[in-house]
């Protein structure tokens, strides 16, 4: 990773009638919008945001031309190390990147993967991004699931992705395959939360977070769906937990599936090349969400690994396999 010099905030502000009264807290992360309240506050006490050159608490009271000045330095956000990884780079500018993950790639350092992932990559990449929390990553997919994500690669488009993300107009359109023939298209509204007994399970479960899932069909087969799904929340394994809920589990998902459910009636060689197949089989292929620069609508689309595709042309010619 190379050198680099520590990136500064500075800003100077005087309250007006409007931010009179208010908390120091509250005053300051509507005149900085772009930055998070927990880091305001946090640079409130460390004594970079000053009222009047005086160090104040987070809750005290702001009031009509009191002058605010901020100088703080952006602080490493993690220990983890910069490590060279391939990256599939659909799209970048000043503010993001946007990633195609293959199959295989974890996210997130974490116990068993301290090493090579996506944040690893990053940073070997852009060593700007130990300056953003998570280095930019905002959203992850699963291990063994393959497509589109953001990275955003400043505090002020962080914070912009984050609250899209909150409010629901970030767009994230999914393409699966399923066990089962779907009569059509819906909705599923069930709340999610960690399995009860097995921790690194998620479950619906009325006291779960909310979390809705909206798919339709782009495919029926003999005995499979090929689906598109949109994410209207963005809980753990969500799609998963929800298209096994319903009873249409993704093909070769080992968590959700149950017992591997082979179609009756196909041959040996067909059921064989449906349990080969080593994921759950879902791609996030649309990405749309509003600029943190220009605040236009932009979107990404990005095709089918080869393994999914191989796997539709299993499902639909089930008679071809082994001749």
């Amino acid at each position: 990773m190379s050198e680099h010099t520590r990136e500064s905030v500075e800003a100077d502000f005087v309250i007006d009638m409007e931010h009179s009264g208010m908390r120091l807290d509250q005053a300051i992360s509507e005149l900085m919008p772009d930055y998070s309240r927990s880091r305001l506050q946090q640079w409130i006490k460390q004594g970079a945001l000053t009222v009047n050159g005086a160090v104040l608490k987070p809750k005290e009271k702001v009031k009509v031309n009191d002058f605010i000045e901020l100088r703080a330095e952006l602080e490493a956000q993690g220990e983890w190390k910069a490590e060279p990884v391939d990256l599939d780079i659909v799209y970048e500018d000043e503010a993001i990147l946007i990633i195609n993950k293959p199959v295989g790639l974890v996210v997130h350092p974490a116990a068993g993967n301290y090493s090579g992932t996506l944040v690893n990559g990053l940073l070997h990449y852009d060593a700007s991004l130990e300056n953003v929390p998570r280095a930019g990553i905002v959203h992850r997919l699963d291990k063994d699931t393959s497509g589109l994500m953001v990275v955003a690669k400043t505090l002020q488009a962080h914070a912009h992705i984050v609250a899209q993300l909150q409010d629901r107009s970030m767009g994230r359109e999914y393409e699966a395959l399923v066990t089962g023939v779907m009569t059509g298209g819906g909705t599923v509204d069930e709340p999610i939360a960690r399995h009860s007994r097995d921790r690194k399970k998620m479950a619906v479960t009325p006291f779960g977070k909310n979390a809705v899932t909206h798919y339709r069909v782009v495919k029926k087969f003999d005995h499979h769906t090929h689906i598109r799904v949109k994410l209207e929340t963005g809980r753990t394994h969500q799609i998963r937990v929800h298209m096994a809920h319903i009873g249409y589990p993704l093909v070769g998902d080992r968590t959700y599936a149950g017992r591997s459910k082979v179609p009756a009636g196909t041959s040996p060689e067909f059921k064989e090349a449906l349990k080969a197949f080593p994921r759950q089989a879902l791609h996030a292929k649309k990405l749309t969400l509003i600029h943190p620069l220009d605040e236009e609508e932009v979107s990404w689309e990005v095709d089918l690994p080869q393994d999914m595709q191989h796997l539709l042309a299993l499902v639909a010619n089930p008679d071809d396999v082994g001749e």
